[in-house]
């Protein structure tokens, strides 16, 4: 397999404005930066400093006022939110705070969604599931694939969504405060997953912390405040 050294993620003179009663509101101003495969970068800074809209541009799930990103070569600017969504749907895995399970779907139901939105059928499908097991059983969840997320523990949900988030193999991960919501030893295993996979799949992470150690175990920092970047 050849090494890929073009950027996986191109971020250009980034800025996003909100209008407000008060005025306009720039809640990030002229980011740049870029990220080659299996790069890790932390998005650090106080509350409201804009780590989270950043993130939210770098994936696509948002657009920005100025400023362009390229996610795996596509210009992402000139494209509809169907087209960015299937240039998410291609390349990219997310792992949020509060989990983002769905309620009625059991854990191996729910690490195959990505799977079923890429349109898998017949024999594509017995090996995705075959796909989706591994993968609950590498975070220590094989014995509770046919479990609901209310029956399951914070630290469970969250390895549910981290095999989720793996399973279509991402060229990258975009995690906002994945540790958020767990307590001390369960935001270590579930660190110690992210990193792993990571080395393991070459996958290229974005994430969002306050954690002073999460993010030193990342080879790159990005320092907001007030919506710039002020170190890296």
């Amino acid at each position: 397999m050849p090494i890929e050294t073009d950027p996986i993620l191109v971020v250009e003179n980034l800025s996003r404005t909100y209008p407000t009663e008060a005025g306009p509101l720039t809640v990030l101003q002229a980011v740049s930066f870029a990220l080659g495969a299996g790069e890790t970068l932390a998005l650090v800074g106080p509350s409201g400093s804009g780590k989270t809209t950043l993130l939210g541009l770098c994936a696509g799930l948002d657009q920005p006022t100025t400023g362009n990103v390229r996610l795996a070569g596509a210009g992402l600017g000139g494209l509809d939110e169907d087209a960015r969504a299937r240039v998410r749907n291609a390349c990219t895995g997310f792992v949020f705070q509060n989990f983002q399970l769905i309620p009625s779907l059991t854990a191996l139901e729910n690490v195959m969604v990505p799977l079923e939105l890429r349109g898998i059928r017949g024999a594509e499908t017995r090996a995705a599931e075959a796909d989706a097991r591994a993968l609950l059983a590498r975070v220590g969840l094989g014995e509770r694939i046919a479990h609901y997320p209310v029956q399951l523990s914070g630290g469970e949900q969250q390895r549910v969504a981290l095999a989720r988030a793996f399973v279509t193999a991402p060229r990258i991960l975009f995690c906002d405060e994945p540790t958020g919501n767990l307590d001390g030893a369960t935001a270590a295993v579930v660190t110690e997953l992210v990193f792993e996979l990571n080395r393991e799949k070459s996958t290229t992470l974005v994430l969002v912390t306050h954690d002073a150690e999460l993010a030193k175990r990342c080879s790159r920092v990005l320092r907001l405040r007030g919506g710039v970047a002020v170190e890296e």
